[in-house]
């Protein structure tokens, strides 16, 4: 007697809003890549229910999650081990269960950033942010999640910028002691400084298409500016670092990369991201396949 074909494991993407998010297909094309078998699900998380639905997706028998705003401080709360870098950020993007059921939280946003940076710079990843002051806009779980990797990275100056100083000052000293070591300015400032060569739009106004009100010369010739948001159309923030003269990207490199670091995770092989790049870039924006 044959015994039933295996389910396929079950992953989701937890947030709100989700209903744009891209993590499905980036992971379905993983899966294809690399000969997996998996079924990837969007799910929204309806204010203060992120435990409620996190038990229910694994009531389901997921294996694992993906979580975006706002609901990343939430997961590492949630999460029963947290790795190192999502310890320091307090804040994870990546849940997953282990064989005993214990629940681990990752944050791979750090490295996806890095990676895509390495990319835009054409650059190693551990050297892109060598002489690169870093100015970074936001104090939440985005920026959270990216500011000690920019550390480690080499960046010889970061400063963080939000509209709720407290915030902003709480964020810089948690990555205090990392940015000594590395030899990093690390600052909180009261606005947004001019003269960093890599500006970092952390902050939520491209999903609300908000333009942030920046002071003149953080953004123009010289700077790259980019978005953790990403769009079909420019983001806002793009739109107007590209109108001051600046070199301009948004996040979907970044997502891409960030998810390879969670699929790894989770399923123990790492897939090709640069094929997956430019499979979505088509997609999205209707570019033609390199």
């Amino acid at each position: 007697m044959n015994s039933a074909p295996r389910q396929p494991d079950l992953y989701a993407v937890l947030g709100n809003p989700v209903e744009h998010s891209r993590s499905p297909r980036i992971h379905q094309l993983f899966a294809e890549q690399c000969g997996q078998t998996i079924r990837y699900e969007r799910r929204r998380v309806e204010p203060g229910a992120f435990a409620a639905t996190l038990a229910a997706l694994r009531a389901e028998g997921a294996r694992g999650c993906n979580v975006t705003v706002p609901c990343k401080f939430d997961a590492a709360r949630a999460a029963q081990r947290l790795s190192e870098r999502a310890a320091l950020a307090s804040a994870a993007n990546t849940l997953g269960w282990d064989d005993a059921g214990v629940l681990w939280g990752d944050n791979t946003d750090g490295i996806g950033l890095l990676r895509d940076l390495a990319r835009l710079l054409d650059a190693p990843a551990d050297t892109a942010l060598h002489a690169r002051p870093v100015l970074l806009l936001g104090a939440g779980g985005a920026a959270a999640g990216v500011l000690g990797a920019l550390v480690q990275a080499g960046a010889p100056s970061v400063a963080v910028w939000n509209r709720s100083t407290d915030r902003a000052a709480a964020l810089v000293a948690a990555h205090l002691a990392l940015a000594q070591r590395h030899g990093c300015a690390l600052a909180a400032v009261a606005q947004p400084i001019a003269g960093a060569a890599l500006v970092i739009n952390a902050t939520a106004s491209s999903l609300g298409g908000d333009a942030l009100q920046l002071p003149a010369g953080v953004l123009g010739p010289g700077v790259l500016a980019y978005d953790l948001m990403y769009a079909a159309a420019p983001t806002v923030f793009v739109a107007q670092a590209s109108a001051a003269g600046a070199r301009a990207a948004d996040g979907l490199g970044m997502l891409v990369e960030q998810a390879a670091e969670s699929f790894a995770l989770w399923r123990g092989v790492r897939p090709r991201t640069a094929p997956v790049l430019a499979q979505l870039d088509a997609e999205l924006r209707g570019r033609p396949m390199p």
